[in-house]
């Protein structure tokens, strides 16, 4: 495959494409706080999605784009930013000596969400993933670097700030190409969302009774 964002993009479509006719429909529990990786998101807008479309099925092709650009910065900050690269490596071999990690290696339609999910009031107590990827349930860490002196600090942040206006510049060329796709993405929804959308409207609607209707005798 090309290397190039576009291709990169086009690929991530195509493969979110072939995931749609798969997604079916969650529970009905709601959600304790707005998505931050979809609400608000340029790269939802420049998709066509931002309305009328289950969070679910944002969220698959948030995260797919977001690993895109993940990567992209990646790669520029271990070629440009050698500080920034060096705190990321430390940071990393910290994240390493922990004896869990449940997100990793999650399919993109679930990284990123809530590792576990709200609990039954009477279900029995045993764990959450969340306790086992914490620090305290971690083997013993690697030693802690020499503090940085303010000269590194500065410099460090200048790189952030580089590796952040790159980020910036590698999402607005996804969203530009992303506008490209939007006709057969907004399509795809139409024929694979939409009626499962509306046939849980259609159950939701016998489901309900309210003693104003007129009942029939």
């Amino acid at each position: 495959m090309d290397g190039s964002i576009e291709s990169r993009v086009s690929h991530q479509v195509d493969d979110w494409l072939t995931w749609l006719p798969r997604w079916r429909p969650g529970t009905h529990r709601g959600r304790t706080r707005l998505c931050r990786t979809c609400f608000g998101s340029p790269v939802i807008a420049a998709a066509g999605l931002t309305t009328d479309v289950p969070h679910a099925v944002q969220h698959a092709l948030a995260m797919r784009l977001k690993h895109l650009i993940d990567a992209e910065v990646d790669e520029f900050t271990e070629t440009h930013l050698p500080l920034l690269s060096r705190e990321i490596q430390l940071n990393e071999e910290r994240k390493a000596a922990s004896a869990y990690h449940p997100a990793e290696g999650l399919d993109p339609a679930y990284t990123g969400l809530d590792l576990d999910p709200p609990a039954a009031p009477d279900a029995p107590y045993l764990f959450t993933f969340a306790e086992l990827a914490r620090p305290e349930a971690s083997v013993a860490a690697p030693l802690a670097p020499a503090p940085l002196t303010d000269a590194e600090k500065a410099a460090i942040r200048a790189e952030v700030a580089r590796a952040d206006a790159h980020a910036a510049l590698v999402g607005g060329r996804v969203c530009a190409e992303l506008v490209r796709h939007r006709e057969r993405m907004r399509t795809a929804v139409a024929e694979f969302v939409e009626p499962w959308v509306l046939a849980l409207l259609a159950d939701l609607d016998t489901a309900l009774d309210s003693p104003l209707w007129p009942r029939s005798i």
